[in-house]
């Protein structure tokens, strides 16, 4: 199935949730939806008859200044096709449902992203800190952070 045809069906099923269909080359196709809907999204990708998107193979953060953003890229092994997905969150509140329950493997990409960006992955298991020491403050991949001097007395290299 063409990235179009699965636009089509989330349309379909979401309408206005669905916010943006962009498929201009150099990047691959993907579909920006509101953030209340990314439990019930995923939820929807992965039984769908049609879809089967049952594997999550990376899910990113990204600053973009006043709002965070989650990339999902999904496979299917059953029908060989993949697709993403994309919502944005407010930094100054960024919160978004936990997928780690629909795809095992976004346990720990949620808690990196997390840990790097702050995005908050509500009702996730176990959302502690993955890289970063567990006293650390803030989050280093924020376009906005500044890196402490010293960490525990130690001065932090450059």
């Amino acid at each position: 199935m063409q990235a179009e045809d699965i636009y089509k069906k989330l349309q379909e099923k979401f309408g206005e949730a669905i916010i943006e269909f962009k498929s201009e080359p150099p990047s691959d196709a993907f579909v920006i939806v509101k953030p209340e809907i990314v439990l019930e999204i995923s939820l929807f990708l992965r039984d769908d008859e049609d879809l089967k998107f049952d594997y999550l193979k990376c899910l990113s953060g990204m600053d973009f200044g006043e709002n965070l953003g989650i990339v999902y890229h999904l496979y299917s092994m059953k029908f060989a096709h993949h697709f993403e997905f994309k919502t944005l969150v407010p930094k100054s509140d960024p919160k978004v449902h936990s997928v780690e329950r629909v795809w095992r493997s976004a346990d720990w990409h949620e808690r990196e992203a997390y840990d790097l960006i702050g995005i908050d992955f509500v009702n996730h298991h176990n959302l502690i800190r993955i890289l970063c020491p567990y006293d650390w403050e803030g989050h280093p991949l924020q376009k906005d952070y500044e890196t402490p001097e010293y960490y525990h007395g130690m001065r932090v290299p450059y």
